[in-house]
């Protein structure tokens, strides 16, 4: 039998199936528990995405599969049914990231760190714009998706964890304790980047952002994604990256690494010319919607761009300047000798 070898023939029969069986009757005769994390969405109707999925094979393959002869999540019966056109649908909400703890932390600091209720009109206005967020794709959102209710509950689950509290704490999770030290420690800081995050929702700016990558992992910050998108789409503007080089072109400066000095053309040669990265050294926390200006970027080699965004707090590329100066000094930037082929 070849897993995930399904028509959407086949899954539309174990559709009907269920329908003339019922639902308890269908899961109980195949063997299938309910859905705790997908669910397939046919025709405003809802099913359990797994037991479809491996029923489907019945009408494939000769056999339905059985509950335990595969996976129920994206790495297998999601695949297989996404493939075929069917809409599929968490049938949970989605773990709060670090942009929504932030808002969510904020609103419990401004209530001085006591929970608020689900009724409260901050708690009904957080919750409309958290639904507002391009963080969270339609499809895993349920209907009860960031409602006041859950919200309120956010509130309690870092409440809870404040130093002051004599509770006994809900059991949350560690990023609410993350994101309420950052509060703690730096609270003028952490309020402005909550309100960045407010504007940006508010004025639909985030709405047109580049989707989220893999590369974002590489980006460490305490701001969360939105802001760190916001920062990458500037640095990425070609128009005011070549106004940028332009410009020091035209001060009669050499377009090297403002970190380490590297020159590409004076290493690729013509193939380097005229090339750098950009990056804008205004912390995202002050980065408002506000134009950017050309002396808000500095020019870096793609190697200490990384270095840059790689770890939380962001050094200017003065600091990291300094930063390899020293490890200069103890003998730690050696290049090894080219190997014999």
């Amino acid at each position: 039998m070849r897993k995930g070898a399904i028509s959407r023939d086949g899954v539309l029969k174990a559709i009907e199936e269920c329908d003339e069986s019922g639902r308890d009757k269908f899961l109980s005769d195949y063997g299938y528990k309910p859905a705790t994390g997908y669910l397939l969405v046919h025709k405003d109707q809802t099913y359990d995405s797994k037991a479809i999925a491996g029923v489907a094979h019945k009408f494939d393959q000769g056999r339905a599969l059985e509950w335990d002869e595969f996976n129920g999540g994206r790495a297998e019966a999601v695949k297989w049914l996404s493939r075929l056109g069917f809409m599929i649908r968490s049938s949970r909400d989605p773990d709060w990231t670090r942009d929504e703890i932030i808002l969510a932390c904020d609103l419990a600091m401004a209530n001085g760190w006591k929970r608020l209720e689900y009724n409260d009109p901050r708690v009904v206005e957080l919750s409309a714009l958290l639904q507002t967020m391009p963080i969270h794709p339609a499809e895993v959102r349920t209907e009860l998706f960031r409602n006041p209710n859950s919200v309120a509950r956010k509130t309690v689950d870092i409440t809870c964890r404040h130093p002051d509290y004599r509770g006994k704490p809900t059991n949350g999770n560690t990023l609410d304790v993350e994101v309420l030290n950052d509060f703690l420690a730096r609270p003028a800081e952490m309020t402005k980047v909550a309100q960045r995050i407010r504007d940006g929702l508010t004025t639909g700016e985030f709405q047109g952002m580049l989707p989220e990558s893999e590369e974002e992992d590489d980006y460490s910050a305490p701001e969360g994604r939105l802001l760190i998108r916001r920062h990458k789409s500037r640095e990425r503007d070609k128009g005011l990256r070549k106004r940028k080089i332009d410009a020091v072109l035209r001060q009669g400066r050499q377009l090297a690494c403002e970190a380490c000095g590297f020159d590409f053309e004076a290493t690729y040669g013509p193939r380097g010319a005229g090339y750098i990265e950009c990056h804008h050294v205004v912390p995202l926390h002050e980065a408002g919607e506000g134009q950017t200006k050309l002396s808000d970027l500095a020019l870096i080699c793609a190697n200490c761009h990384r270095m840059i965004h790689r770890r939380a707090p962001w050094p200017t590329p003065g600091e990291l300047r300094n930063l390899i100066q020293q490890t200069t000094k103890r003998g730690g930037a050696r290049i090894p000798p080219q190997q014999e082929p």
